[in-house]
């Protein structure tokens, strides 16, 4: 018996930024008929309102160290602000949405991150993601908004990336669901050109991808996204798509983005 399509939907931070190219996502994100979870990131307004509090922010190799002060602040603004603003935006198109952080309902558990040079203070990696509550209120005919920020299980909060929790989530979820998963940001999806927003590698392999990390086609941020892919399509993920945010139709009906597949 094949099993019901779920989408699992990661947002990026430049989306929430733009107002105009949020609503336009989110217009088509409430159309989807099937079970969705859509995952967020934080955007810029964290920072800014460091900034206004005067709280330092420091970046090693691009990640955000997460003090005990930052991590007031991300949980202000990512589980509280933004979550509940993409929540109430969906309501007002006739989504049934719902709100959680992963330590609603034990969503998702981590543990603090373990480096050999670097404390990256209370950030999180992904021990596990709750799918039967998932379950309970996607088959109640709720979208599940989730917002990156995490628990141990002790009482500590942590903040975990948000494209982590995207490919944990629908692991998760695959041996109850057929999961498509889609990271949507605002590039057309993996470029051969970074300059050049026509260059998009509309399918990528895993021989593929040895190939462009090899030639320095693919670097920095997006290989993050593309190992997450893989890891996710090696644990029963059906497909992933990576591209544009206000482009999602097309994503999904194959005739734009990068697909990401076994062979």
């Amino acid at each position: 018996m094949s099993r019901q399509p779920l989408y699992v939907i990661k947002i990026g931070g430049n989306i929430i930024d733009d107002a105009t190219k949020l609503s336009l996502f989110l217009d088509h994100f409430a159309a989807i008929k099937a079970p969705k979870v859509l995952v967020h990131g934080g955007g810029k307004l964290a920072t800014r309102l460091a900034e206004s509090l005067q709280v330092p922010q420091q970046l090693i190799e691009g990640r955000r160290i997460t003090d005990a002060e930052t991590l007031k602040i991300v949980t202000m603004v990512y589980a509280g602000y933004i979550n509940k603003n993409l929540v109430a935006q969906l309501q007002a198109r006739g989504c049934s949405a719902i709100g959680l952080s992963g330590a609603d309902g034990d969503a998702v558990r981590a543990h603090k991150r373990r480096h050999a040079a670097f404390d990256y203070g209370f950030v999180g990696d992904v021990d596990g993601v709750n799918a039967d509550l998932l379950t309970t209120l996607l088959s109640r005919g709720n979208t599940v908004v989730l917002a990156p920020i995490t628990h141990d299980g002790k009482g500590q909060l942590l903040n975990t990336n948000a494209d982590t929790i995207a490919q944990e989530t629908a692991r998760a979820l695959g041996s109850h669901f057929h999961v498509c998963l889609v990271y949507s940001f605002e590039k057309a999806g993996v470029l051969q050109n970074a300059a050049d927003e026509d260059s998009v590698i509309r399918a990528i392999t895993p021989e593929k991808y040895r190939e462009l990390k090899a030639a320095g086609i693919v670097s920095a941020g997006m290989i993050p996204k593309l190992d997450n892919a893989f890891a996710a399509l090696t644990s029963g993920v059906g497909e992933v798509i990576i591209g544009k945010a206000e482009e999602l139709p097309a994503l999904l009906s194959g005739e734009k983005g990068t697909h990401i597949h076994h062979d």
